[in-house]
C-alpha cells in the first residue's frame, strides 16, 4: 500500500506542471473555461496513470499443481507447480507446461511478477 501511495504522490506532482502548461496555452480564455479544459485534459492523461497505480498487482496467481513431475529448473522429481494465469500472463493453453518444485516456484513467481509489472507500463502508455 505504501508503494501505491508513493506512486500516487509522484503522479500528483507530475500533474501540476502539465496542467499549468495547458492553462498557460489557454490564457486568452476565461479562467473558468481554461480550468475546465485543463482538468478534462488532465483526466484524459491521468486516468490511465491512476488505473495503472491502483490496479491490484498483488492479485493472486492461478496455480496449476500436478504430482509426479520433474522440476523444469532443478530436475527434482515430485509435486510440481506452475503459474497458469496472472493478470496479463496467460499460459493456460500452453502445450508444453513447465512445472517447478516447491523451492523453484517462488523464484519463477518473482520473475513472472517483474515481467508483468514492466509489461503493463508500455501497455498503459500505448493506450493514451
Amino acid at each position: 500500500m505504501i508503494k501505491k501511495y508513493l506512486f500516487y504522490l509522484i503522479r500528483w506532482q507530475l500533474s501540476t506542471p502539465i496542467l499549468a502548461i495547458v492553462l498557460i496555452l489557454l490564457a486568452n480564455m476565461s479562467t473558468v473555461m481554461a480550468t475546465i479544459i485543463a482538468n478534462l485534459i488532465g483526466g484524459l492523461i491521468f486516468f490511465w496513470v491512476d488505473r495503472f497505480i491502483f490496479r491490484s498487482l498483488s492479485k493472486n496467481p492461478l496455480w496449476e499443481i500436478r504430482d509426479d513431475v520433474t522440476c523444469f529448473s532443478c530436475g527434482k522429481h515430485g509435486r510440481g507447480y506452475r503459474i497458469a494465469e496472472w493478470l496479463g500472463y496467460d499460459r493456460k493453453q500452453d502445450k508444453n507446461p513447465q512445472f517447478r518444485c516447491e523451492e523453484c516456484k517462488d523464484k519463477k513467481a518473482m520473475e513472472v511478477e517483474k515481467r508483468i509489472i514492466w509489461s503493463l507500463v508500455p501497455y498503459q502508455v500505448g493506450k493514451l
